[in-house]
C-alpha cells in the first residue's frame, strides 16, 4: 500500500512521522537515536497527529509505533529531564494529555511494538486498544530506577489489563519481559516475528476497516468509562510526581542514569 509522509494541519512534525497506508493512519516515533523516548516536542506531536487521524472519516484504524528496529519507545527522554522535562505540563511533560488522546480518539489505537517498550513507552502500550508485538519486543517499567513512576494509567489501569499483582511486581521490581510474557500477561493481543509485524498489523487494520466505525466508537468508549475514574488517580499522581522531582532522590535517579552508573538513593 502506498505511504504518504504528511504534515499536520498547521504542524510541521520534527519528532514523528504519519503515513496513510490505506485506511489506516500510521504514527511513528522518529527519534531512533534516543531509542524513540519522548521529550516535550514530540508529545505534542503526537497529541495533534492523533486529533488529526481522529477527525479524518476515511480512517479506520490508527497505528501507534516507533522508528527502526530497536525500540517502540522508553518513554520520557532523561536528557530532557533536569527536575522536570522539557515540554509543557504539570511535569513539563503533556502525558496526561498524550494517554487521554489514545483513549479519547473514536477509533482503534493499535500499538505496533517493535522492540523496547519501557517506562512511558509500556504504558502507552497499556492504553492503547490493541497491540501487536514482534518476537524481539521487551517489556517493562524503569521509573523506580531513575527517580520517577508513571502513576494512574501507567499503574492503576496496568492492573487491569495484567492483574494487581503481576502490575505490582512490573512496577516494584522494574524486571523486563520477552513479548511471550507480555502475551501470557495480556499486556499484548499477539506475537509475530519481527518481518511479519507490519503484514499482521495490517491485517488487522483491513479488518476493522470492514466494520461499522459509530459501533466500535461506542464500543471503545465504553470499554474507557469503566476505568474512567483512573484519569482522576492519574491527575494527582502527576501533582505528587511535580513535587518529586524536585527532591535529591529524584535528581539522583536521573543523574546516575546519565553518568551511567548505579543509583544511591538512601545515601
Amino acid at each position: 500500500m502506498a505511504k504518504t509522509k504528511k504534515k499536520g494541519n498547521n504542524m510541521e512534525y520534527k519528532d514523528i512521522l504519519y503515513e496513510i497506508r490505506g485506511a489506516a493512519a500510521w504514527i511513528t516515533i522518529n527519534r531512533e537515536e534516543k531509542y524513540n523516548a519522548f521529550r516535550g516536542q514530540t508529545c505534542e506531536e503526537l497529541i495533534h497527529a492523533l486529533n488529526k487521524a481522529a477527525w479524518d472519516k476515511s480512517i479506520a484504524s490508527i497505528v501507534l509505533t516507533g522508528a527502526g528496529d530497536k525500540a517502540f519507545s522508553t518513554g520520557g527522554d532523561q536528557s530532557a529531564h533536569d527536575g522536570g522535562y522539557d515540554g509543557r505540563g504539570i511535569i513539563g511533560l503533556p502525558v496526561e494529555e498524550l494517554q487521554s488522546t489514545v483513549r479519547d480518539v473514536p477509533k482503534p489505537v493499535i500499538a505496533r511494538v517493535n522492540g523496547f517498550a519501557i517506562g512511558g513507552g509500556n504504558v502507552l502500550v497499556t492504553v492503547c486498544d490493541m497491540a501487536i508485538a514482534s518476537e524481539k519486543a521487551v517489556f517493562g517499567q524503569v521509573g523506580p530506577k531513575v527517580g520517577s513512576v508513571d502513576p494512574g494509567f501507567g499503574t492503576a489501569l496496568l492492573a487491569r489489563v495484567v492483574g494487581e499483582k503481576k502490575a505490582r511486581e512490573i512496577w516494584m521490581l522494574c524486571r523486563r519481559y520477552p513479548a511471550k510474557e507480555a502475551l501470557d500477561m495480556g499486556l499484548v493481543n499477539c506475537v509475530v516475528s519481527h518481518d511479519k509485524l507490519d503484514e499482521e498489523v495490517e491485517k488487522w487494520c483491513c479488518e476493522i476497516e470492514a466494520l461499522s466505525p459509530t459501533a466500535i466508537s461506542i464500543a471503545k468508549k465504553s470499554f474507557n468509562m469503566d476505568s474512567e475514574a483512573i484519569r482522576g488517580i492519574s491527575g494527582i499522581g502527576m501533582q505528587a510526581l511535580s513535587l518529586f522531582y524536585d527532591t535529591d532522590e529524584s535528581k539522583e535517579g536521573v543523574n546516575a542514569f546519565l553518568e551511567k552508573r548505579k543509583p544511591n538513593f538512601r545515601k
